[in-house]
């Protein structure tokens, strides 16, 4: 398939446009979240002052421990060489399969923002079946009422204007 046809069909795809779309409808939506959030953080500040104290003191306590701990692990480290490069290879085999199943969740989230675009673009078009009653009651309104005159009594169409080389041949045809 030549480039250019590559590049028409990319740019025609509206998939990316309707990801945009669903993204910001859901950034929209967490944003309006934000001030119930902020309100109820700041109501749970004090408890949360006195948790991070109480936490400090554990973490001097423990700092105090450390290097007996350290000490500990040390000796306590496999000799092993083979030993560990086995829990390497396994450890490594383990984030390739999360890696995977990250970019198949990634994948499926790109596809729920695009068709959550896609609905939003539907319901923004105008004429759009999902468009709501409140939009269809004033379009409705603007229309005027149903009892209109009938359009044959409208003014006929204007005739066409004709070029200066026809108007020539007109009057010469006149004389």
């Amino acid at each position: 398939m030549p480039i250019t046809d590559e590049i028409k069909k990319t740019l025609s795809d509206p998939t990316p446009l309707y990801a945009l779309a669903g993204a910001g409808d859901l950034a929209y939506e967490k944003l309006r979240e934000v001030p119930g959030k902020v309100e109820a953080l700041a109501a749970d500040r004090k408890g949360a002052q006195e948790k991070a104290t109480a936490r400090l003191q554990e973490a001097q306590s423990l700092l105090v421990a450390a290097p007996a701990k350290v000490g500990e692990a040390v000796t306590a480290l496999p000799t092993d060489l083979k030993s560990l490069q086995e829990r390497a290879q396994g450890f490594a085999l383990q984030q390739v399969g999360r890696a995977v199943e990250l970019a198949v969740k990634a994948k499926e989230t790109y596809d729920e923002l695009a068709e959550r675009g896609k609905v939003v673009v539907e319901k923004a078009r105008p004429g759009a079946p999902g468009e709501s009653a409140e939009v269809a009651e004033v379009e409705s309104a603007q229309a005027g009422p149903a009892e209109a005159e009938p359009v044959a009594e409208a003014d006929p169409a204007p005739a066409p204007k004709k070029s200066a080389r026809a108007r020539k041949a007109g009057s010469a045809d006149a004389e």
